[in-house]
């Protein structure tokens, strides 16, 4: 088995230990290597419940091997999941615990033929090209506490067949523990692994290596199209903006990371196409999808969350977010921000923050009073801001539209006594 640890040398590298073969084999490989390469060496575990007494016999294995080896060791377990998509999600937070703890990258024994396995299976599935990039090395963002966080995941085995590891655990007579769910046409990966993989190997000889070197082109591609996708994004704050682009290779990559960065996973192939036909829609056009909205602007898609309309409130001095939109209120002029100053005794007692309601009327700063939709139509206000933007109202009279303009109603005059000061950053 040839493993090249030249690119590991110096760091501190956990593995993730099942007790299975691989895994066993790995570990293994690495106690009789780290001194060479100046790698300090842990490892993890993960105990999925799933399984029950077996699986946490294979945990006790796991702390044995360990133990009698000096290899430290983070044990995790948890009760069972509904999906594997859970159980991936539970294990990658485990991984970043491990992480931390250790100050260590995660090195899983994934090999090539687990790499064939994931090609071929998204390749029925009718992946896009990042399907065909198989198991690849490099950073993972994980959901935290707080926000994200991002783990390095490294696969030392993966130009090793299975064969190359089966030899290497028979040559140095390796204890490994083996999970019965393995032996299970039921799940679809098995059902690769034991019969697609074997029967096209017959037929192609080294056909699990060649598809290897077709993933390393894929994932090659898929890197270089993301780099050119992500200069069409830009996020601000509760908008995210993909820039128009007639190549649909680009643009699709750029509307799930826009899509991603809202917080949304579940889109589909039909979301991309629906906002690539968006491009050639007029301004103010909208698509809505996963709890999302889609606005069509000038040379640009807006992505916004849906959010409902936020309740009045009395009117106040300070500091605070309406609608997610960051307003500043004061009675003293502002340093190095744009505000509009307007006449605080000219404001009825009774005014409240909102946004917009049918109805309403502005008077414009230098006379003439219209309907509030048509200001925000001759102003070009976005339609996206229209109903969230915050206005300071009384009844169906509007004083200030913040950020925008104040009225005529409550401008500075020489008898002004009192004046206030309204910033309010929206994009």
């Amino acid at each position: 088995m040839n493993v090249n640890l030249l690119p590991y040398a110096g760091k501190t590298i956990c593995v993730a230990c099942s007790g299975g073969r691989d895994s066993v084999a790995l570990l293994h490989y690495l106690i009789c290597h780290a001194s060479e390469h100046s790698i300090t060496l842990c490892a993890l575990n993960c105990d999925h419940g799933i399984r029950g007494e077996e699986s946490a016999k294979d945990s006790a294995f796991v702390a044995d091997y360990c133990s009698s080896h000096g290899v430290p060791l983070l044990t995790f377990k948890a009760q069972g999941f509904s999906g594997e998509a859970e159980a991936r999600s539970w294990r990658h937070e485990c991984y970043l615990k491990a992480a931390r703890h250790f100050g260590a990258v995660i090195a899983t024994a994934h090999h090539l033929n687990d790499n064939a396995e994931t090609v071929l299976f998204n390749l029925a599935r009718g992946s896009a090209l990042s399907g065909m990039c198989g198991i690849t090395e490099g950073v993972v963002t994980v959901p935290s506490h707080g926000g994200e966080a991002q783990i390095t995941l490294i696969r030392p085995l993966i130009s090793c067949t299975r064969a190359e590891i089966d030899e290497y655990v028979a040559a140095n007579a390796l204890p490994y523990v083996e999970d019965s769910t393995n032996s299970s046409n039921e799940y679809t990966r098995n059902y690769i692994r034991h019969d697609v993989l074997p029967r096209l190997e017959r037929a192609v000889p080294g056909a699990a290596g060649a598809i290897f070197r077709f993933s390393r082109l894929a994932a090659r591609d898929e890197e270089y199209l993301n780099r050119q996708a992500v200069r069409l994004v830009s996020r601000k704050p509760n908008v995210t903006f993909i820039a128009d682009c007639r190549e649909p290779a680009l643009f699709s990559r750029a509307a799930v990371m826009a899509v991603r960065g809202e917080g949304k996973a579940d889109y589909t192939s039909s979301h991309a196409d629906a906002l690539f036909a968006l491009q050639n829609a007029k301004p103010g056009k909208r698509f809505c999808f996963l709890g999302l909205t889609a606005w069509k602007e000038e040379g640009r898609i807006a992505v916004c969350r849906d959010v409902a309309p936020p309740e009045p409130m009395p009117f106040s001095f300070g500091n605070f977010e309406y609608g997610g939109i960051p307003v500043a209120i004061s009675r003293a002029p502002f340093s190095g921000v744009k505000s509009l100053c307007f006449d605080t005794a000219r404001l009825p007692a009774e005014s409240v923050i909102r946004t917009r309601l049918p109805g309403d009327k502005f008077t414009k700063f230098g006379g003439g009073t219209t309907a509030l939709g048509d200001y925000f139509t001759d102003k070009k206000i976005p339609p996206r801001l229209r109903d969230r933007l915050p206005v300071i109202a009384c009844g169906s009279v509007v004083y200030v539209v913040c950020g925008v303009e104040i009225s005529d109603m409550v401008k500075i005059t020489s008898d002004t006594s009192a004046a206030g000061y309204v910033a309010c950053e929206f994009i």
